[in-house]
C-alpha cells in the first residue's frame, strides 16, 4: 500500500525544513532566545518574537577536493606541456581552503541570520528541560476518585447519550441488507403503471402487483428499528489524585526599590509561564506582603504599587493559613518560591526561620527563595559575598539541612534566566508513599 501525504504544511510554509534547522541550530537558537528574553517587558514574555543567530550555523556542510589530493583531469591543450610530461603536485596541508578573492569578517563580528519564532516554539525551547522538582513524589493511593471514559458503544442507554451516527449507520447497514425498495423506485413504477393503464396495456396488472409487493416490504422494513440504536458506552476507571499548588512570595516593602521590584516580578513571570505551560493541574497561590501579607490575585499580584515595612514571618503565615483552609498536605503536593530584598525587622528572623523549619518545609516538596539585589552587585546565583542579608543568613543554615530549600542571588535583568533554570532544573525523583 502506498500513502502520499498531500496536507498542506501550516501556513504554507516549509514546516519540517524549519523544525529540522531549529534542530541543527539548537544550541544557538537557544542562546538567542535568552538574550531575547531579557529585554522584553513582563508582559510579552509569553509573545512570539523575532531572534537573530550567526549566519554561520546556517550554512550546509558541503565536499570539495582539496589541493593536496590526487585527481585524474581531462584538460585543453596548453603552453607549457605536452603528452608524457610529470606535472608537480601542488603543495597542501590536506585539508580544504575557502576560496579567495572574498572580504573577511573582522574580529568578534558575526553576519546576523534573523527569524521569527512562534508563540509555541518560544516556549518551548525558552523552557526546555525544566520541571517542578520532585524529590520525593507522593503517591496518594488512598485517594483515588473515578473517572469515566469512553468505551465504545451499546443498545441499551439514556436518550442523552444516544449515538445518532452510529445510529444511522447501523440503520442504513440493515435496510441494505435486507434489500429495502427506495422510494424513488417505488415511485418510478408509479408512473410507469399510470402510463400502463392510460394505454390499455396488457402488462398493467403485473406492474400493480409489483408494486404492491415493493409497498408492503417497504412498510415491513423499517427506516429506523429499535435494534438500530446505538448509544454510547462510559466505563468508569480509578482516577488517581495528583495534584500541585505553587505559593509565589513576593516582598514589596519599601526597601525594595523599582530594579529589585521589576526583578522579582520577572522571576515569578517566568515561574508563571512555567506552570501554566508545562503542567494542567497546577493551582498558583499569590501573596505579597510589607510588614502584613495577604493573599491576592495575579493582576495585583504584578501591578498594584503597595509598600510598607518588611516582616517575612507574615508571609509565611499567611502561606499556613491558606494551606490548612484548602490545600490538604496528605492529597496535595506543594511547592513556594520567595523573592525579597534580604531586608528583614531583625526581631523577626527568629520566628522566620522557625515557621520555615519546622512548620512550612516539612509540608513542601520544594521551597525555592531568590534573593534580588542592587545592579552595582556582581555576584548572581550561590555566591557567598560580603554584606550579607539577615535573611540570607537565617537562611543559609537550612539550605545545609535540607535539600528541599534552595537558594540564590539575582542583581541583574541578564542573570535571571540562568538563576530560573537552577533552582528548577530536571532532577531524578523520589518516590514517597502517603497512606
Amino acid at each position: 500500500m502506498h500513502i502520499v501525504d498531500r496536507r498542506l504544511n501550516p501556513g504554507s510554509k516549509s514546516f519540517a525544513n524549519r523544525q529540522r534547522f531549529l534542530r541543527r541550530a539548537k544550541d544557538m537558537v537557544e542562546k538567542a532566545v535568552r538574550e531575547a528574553s531579557k529585554d522584553r517587558a513582563i508582559g510579552d514574555l509569553e509573545s512570539p518574537g523575532e531572534i537573530s543567530i550567526p549566519s554561520e550555523g546556517t550554512r550546509e556542510p558541503t565536499f570539495r577536493h582539496t589541493q593536496g589530493s590526487r585527481r585524474d583531469l581531462v584538460l585543453p591543450g596548453n603552453k607549457d606541456y605536452v603528452e608524457g610530461d610529470l606535472i608537480e603536485r601542488p603543495r597542501g596541508d590536506g585539508e580544504g581552503e575557502g576560496g579567495g578573492g572574498q572580504v573577511g569578517r573582522g574580529d568578534g563580528q558575526e553576519d546576523a541570520f534573523r527569524f521569527i519564532l512562534s508563540r509555541d516554539e518560544f516556549l518551548s525551547i525558552f523552557l526546555d528541560d525544566l520541571e517542578l522538582p520532585d524529590l520525593a513524589k507522593r503517591r496518594v493511593a488512598q485517594t483515588e476518585k473515578e473517572g469515566l471514559r469512553r468505551a465504545g458503544y451499546t443498545t441499551t442507554g439514556t436518550p442523552a447519550n444516544l449515538a445518532l451516527h452510529r445510529t444511522l449507520q447501523t440503520s442504513l447497514s440493515r435496510r441494505i441488507a435486507l434489500k429495502r425498495p427506495k422510494q424513488s423506485a417505488i415511485d418510478d413504477l408509479e408512473s410507469r403503471l399510470v402510463e400502463a393503464q392510460s394505454r390499455d396495456d396488457a402488462d398493467s396488472e403485473r406492474l400493480a402487483a409489483e408494486l404492491e409487493t415493493l409497498r408492503n416490504k417497504r412498510s415491513r422494513i423499517s427506516y429506523l428499528d429499535p435494534i438500530d440504536l446505538r448509544y454510547r458506552r462510559f466505563e468508569r476507571f480509578p482516577k488517581p489524585v495528583t495534584q500541585a499548588v505553587m505559593f509565589c512570595l513576593m516582598d514589596v516593602s519599601g526597601s525594595m526599590t523599582e530594579h529589585m521590584k521589576d526583578l522579582a516580578k520577572r522571576f515569578f513571570m517566568l515561574l508563571h509561564v512555567f506552570l501554566t505551560r508545562r503542567y494542567k493541574r497546577v493551582e498558583i497561590v499569590f501573596i505579597r506582603h510589607t510588614d502584613r501579607a495577604g493573599e491576592v490575585d495575579e493582576d495585583t499580584f504584578f501591578r498594584s504599587a503597595e509598600t510598607g515595612g518588611t516582616m517575612v514571618s507574615s508571609a509565611l503565615q499567611e502561606m499556613l493559613k491558606v494551606i490548612r483552609e484548602r490545600y490538604d498536605p496528605g492529597v496535595w503536593n506543594i511547592y513556594a518560591a520567595q523573592a525579597s530584598d534580604g531586608d528583614n525587622l531583625s526581631s523577626d528572623n527568629p520566628q522566620t526561620r522557625d515557621l520555615l523549619q519546622n512548620q512550612i518545609l516539612p509540608l513542601c516538596q520544594y521551597f525555592a527563595y531568590v534573593e534580588v539585589s542592587g545592579p552595582n552587585t556582581e555576584t548572581h546565583g550561590y555566591v557567598p559575598h560580603h554584606g550579607q542579608s539577615s535573611l540570607w543568613l537565617t537562611y543559609a543554615a537550612l539550605q545545609k539541612e535540607s535539600e528541599k530549600f534552595q537558594m540564590r542571588r539575582v542583581s541583574r535583568r541578564e542573570h535571571i534566566y540562568s538563576v530560573f533554570r537552577q533552582l528548577f532544573q530536571r532532577r531524578a525523583a523520589k518516590t514517597a508513599e502517603v497512606g
